[in-house]
């Protein structure tokens, strides 16, 4: 994006994914750069989440290739390095929270941090009260998700997938689950992220989720049919606004 050579962290070659005789994904080819915010829009069914998945190594291609920093091939990796490689390197948050429903919002965090960072207990704990303290869960964090509203659980997973500083923090449609206002704190948080280094890659079906992204991909029939660049955000910006909605006509979205 300005000029300089960009760091490729993850690249699929050619990856195809079947369900029974349903091919979801058609063979594509993609590469996932450090410090970008890519997003992944396309109707529903295009298969924006099958990919996230192999992206993120909860579930293997069937056929294909997907490189992790040009040497891992994450399509024949052993269950280990790809249980190590979720732990650490890569960072999750879903439309539903997925928190541990018998633990504190900060165990919730905390027990991430302690199975994904090799750091002594003492500093996952300083870090546990760090996120909680930028998340704004001082009040909450001593409840069970069950007693929290759908903002502050969601910022916990926030939270929970960005202790151990991952490699990539992948974001499956984060704020579909949310009201407006939760949404936006979400969405500034994501941003804040991204502005201070984190790579991210986030499935969306919201117009205004995919305005905090740099880099979007659009996802048709299992195949990549369109990218635009659109430059780093930087808050509220008709122009910009109105650059994606031209693009995803053009995309017939």
């Amino acid at each position: 994006m300005d000029g300089k050579m960009r760091e490729t962290i993850l690249e699929g070659r050619e990856l195809v994914k079947t369900f029974g005789d349903t091919r979801v994904l058609q063979g594509i080819n993609l590469k996932l750069y450090a410090d970008d915010f890519t997003v992944i829009m396309g109707s529903s069914g295009s298969g924006k989440s099958t990919l996230l998945s192999l992206l993120g190594g909860m579930d293997r291609p069937s056929g294909g290739q997907l490189f992790y920093h040009g040497n891992v091939d994450m399509a024949c990796a052993t269950e280990k390095e790809l249980t190590d490689l979720r732990a650490g390197a890569f960072g999750f948050v879903f439309q539903r929270t997925y928190l541990v429903s018998s633990l504190t919002l900060a165990e919730n965090i905390r027990m991430a941090g302690l199975i994904g960072s090799s750091l002594p207990e003492e500093k996952i704990a300083e870090k546990t009260e760090e996120l909680i303290r930028r998340m704004r869960l001082e009040k909450a964090k001593d409840r069970l998700p069950a007693q929290v509203s759908g903002g502050e659980a969601q910022r916990a997973a926030v939270a929970r997938a960005v202790i151990t500083k991952p490699t990539i923090l992948f974001a499956d449609e984060p704020t579909g689950a949310l009201n407006k206002a939760n949404s936006k704190e979400v969405l500034n948080l994501l941003s804040a992220l991204h502005t201070e280094g984190q790579t991210i890659l986030m499935v969306t079906h919201d117009r205004e989720a995919a305005l905090r992204g740099n880099r979007i991909l659009y996802l048709e029939d299992g195949v990549i049919v369109g990218e635009m660049e659109i430059g780093p955000y930087q808050g509220k910006d008709s122009q910009r606004e109105q650059k994606l909605a031209v693009w995803l006509e053009e995309m017939e979205w």
